[in-house]
């Protein structure tokens, strides 16, 4: 490998560093009458609120806080069981194709 195309990968893989720095401080949120679910740039939900009463009145702020941890919970524990599916049709189509890598070498596992 000559030095130029050495260089140019140097730079891409620094741009790629920066990039990833950027993502780690961003948290995307979305909002649905008054129920707010905020989650970070390794898909990993951060949080779930309810910001208004509007979906269920009738919670006291003990309900509130324990509904917003099963939430944040279970759309995590989907997200990562979705991952895990994923990476297993995936290893099962690589060995087909001679590649050999273990589910823990994909990445998110």
């Amino acid at each position: 490998m000559d030095f130029s195309k050495a260089w140019e990968l140097m730079k891409l893989q620094q741009e790629a560093m920066k990039i990833k720095k950027e993502l780690e401080n961003t948290i995307i949120e979305a909002e649905v009458r008054g129920l707010v679910i905020s989650v970070n740039w390794e898909m990993k939900v951060e949080k779930t609120e309810f910001e208004t009463n509007e979906l269920i009145p009738c919670l006291n702020d003990t309900q509130k806080k324990a509904l917003e941890e099963a939430i944040t919970e279970a759309i995590n524990k989907w997200i990562k069981k979705s991952q895990e599916v994923a990476a297993n049709k995936m290893q099962w189509v690589m060995s087909a194709m001679g590649m050999n890598i273990p589910a823990w070498g994909m990445p998110g596992m």
